[in-house]
């Protein structure tokens, strides 16, 4: 893309990472802000942040004079008026951007494009006050723009297929992928986050798991960056629980985004996170307080462990609790501890469905690698004696064990088949493509891969099954499986099949 003249409107944290991401690509950026002196403010950190490539020897000075000459603070909005796109990214209200955009239609070439840099609004109403909304869109960046390599651009009702094309040009000149998203609530990235939140908080008010058990199981067995509850305090919950909220709200109270009844008192009493020294969890300035551990219970000797001969992981367990000094035992009856794989169910609906003794029972998640952690769940009445038993065999080679209450499908199986189902509908409604999904996902959030490809390398049959042993048992809709993800896996293929072309 040849170098373009862009506006920037707003000088804050997003307004002059914008700058900043855009005068590195080589386009001529100009700058305003309404508050005196905000954007030479903006202009001069940009700048600064761009000379730091030449201390460290990836930018020549050359290089980085022309880049000064080309980066300017306007003091007036007049000053706007040869530029060929505009981005705003002012404060978070409706009527504050409509007004801006109206101001900006009377001062730029009708030729000439309007971005939004909202996360939350409705870009649609934002255009409404425009006399050409078709040159209007959305342009979501995140925090920090030079850092964060995707940018949603958001196409309204009326946005022109032009105004789309200008946009995710000007952002693959800068070196980040743009992702295109239907008008809808959260757009792309905030939309295929909820169930990560929503469902470690749904985890908690069950009584299933501490947020520590949560957060470790999906950080060291899944992959994730950071879990749920970290994220939340990291993020503020006075700010995440507005987002939550707003998207059940704008979905018309879709069960998939269902907030918790945790949040309110939490932020009431004051309690957001780092940022207030107390969240999920304590905090000392920014360094998180660990939670106190349990020391793992004695090895038991002469034990006699049955494993169930249909588990998924029957031969991995066998070698790990063999390998611990345990018997193995081909007569459950018999046994002093029976152990049990369930994919979506629980542990004391499977004990009770093979007819096990429920107070000798305990379950060990499948879907997460022994190697990296164990899950171990107890049934409604797992003897104390048989939980330490299991916990000190599972934990005899050093990977940490998590220990927590019954539930269908464990902390790693809800979570990930939440997610997978979300990014299903997401493609379903035509939100966005597959291709989007995948690398919004895992540019926008950090995941290890895209939700799809996620699904596809668990299986889209144990994706299903999951989500319909968690209805089943629970019969709460918000696990109810997508159209998009049935079909598939009714034919036998992978989640990011398209949909065939319509005539």
């Amino acid at each position: 893309m040849k170098p373009i003249t862009l506006g920037v409107v707003g000088a804050g944290a997003m307004g002059r990472g914008i700058v900043q991401l855009f005068a590195q690509a080589g386009h001529r950026v100009r700058c305003f802000d309404a508050a005196p002196g905000a954007a030479p403010k903006a202009v001069e950190f940009a700048l600064g942040m761009i000379g730091r490539g030449v201390e460290k020897g990836r930018l020549t000075a050359g290089s980085f004079s022309a880049i000064r000459e080309n980066v300017l603070a306007c003091p007036q909005m007049a000053d706007l008026a040869d530029c060929d796109v505009v981005i705003e990214a002012i404060v978070e209200d409706l009527e504050v951007k409509r007004q801006l955009f109206c101001a900006l239609e009377a001062v730029v070439a009708d030729t000439a494009v309007l971005a939004s840099n909202t996360s939350s609004l409705t870009v649609a109403d934002i255009a409404a006050a425009c006399r050409h909304p078709a040159r209007v869109a959305g342009l979501h960046f995140f925090n920090p723009v030079p850092l964060m390599k995707v940018a949603e651009v958001i196409a309204a009702l009326r946005t022109s297929p032009a105004t789309v094309d200008t946009l995710c040009h000007l952002v693959s000149s800068a070196g980040h992928r743009a992702v295109v998203t239907a008008d809808q609530p959260g757009f792309l990235v905030n939309h295929a986050g909820r169930g990560l939140y929503t469902e470690g908080l749904r985890i908690l008010e069950e009584q299933v798991a501490s947020p520590a058990d949560v957060d470790e199981v999906l950080r060291e067995g899944v992959g994730f960056r950071m879990g749920p509850f970290e994220l939340l305090d990291l993020t503020g919950l006075d700010v995440s629980s507005k987002v939550m909220a707003s998207i059940y709200e704008q979905f018309q109270h879709e069960p998939r985004f269902r907030p918790s009844s945790l949040v309110a008192p939490r932020v009431a009493a004051g309690l957001f996170g780092r940022k207030t020294g107390e969240g999920w969890y304590a905090y000392d300035g920014d360094t998180r307080r660990a939670p106190p551990s349990r020391p793992v219970p004695p090895l038991p000797t002469g034990l006699t462990v049955w494993i169930d001969p249909g588990a998924s992981g029957h031969d991995g367990l066998a070698a790990l609790l063999a390998g611990a000094g345990a018997a193995l035992g081909q007569d459950a009856a018999h046994a002093d501890l029976c152990v049990v794989q369930p994919w979506g169910g629980d542990a004391s609906h499977t004990a009770a469905a093979l007819g096990l003794d429920a107070t000798r029972v305990v379950a060990v998640d499948p879907l997460v690698p022994l190697a990296l952690r164990r899950t171990l769940m107890l049934t409604a009445l797992t003897s104390t004696t048989v939980r330490d038993a299991a916990w000190a065999l599972l934990a005899a080679d050093g990977v940490p064990v998590s220990i927590i209450n019954d539930s269908p499908g464990f902390i790693a199986q809800r979570v990930l088949a939440t997610i997978v189902n979300i990014a299903a509908q997401i493609a379903q409604r035509g939100i966005a493509s597959v291709a989007d999904i995948e690398d919004a996902v895992k540019l926008g959030l950090g995941y290890p891969h895209g939700p799809l490809a996620w699904g596809d390398r668990i299986g889209g049959a144990r994706i299903l099954q999951i989500l319909q042993g968690m209805q089943a048992e629970t019969g709460d809709p918000r696990y109810r499986p997508s159209p998009w993800l049935v079909r598939r896996v009714a034919l036998g293929v992978s989640l990011l099949t398209p949909e065939a072309a319509r005539a």
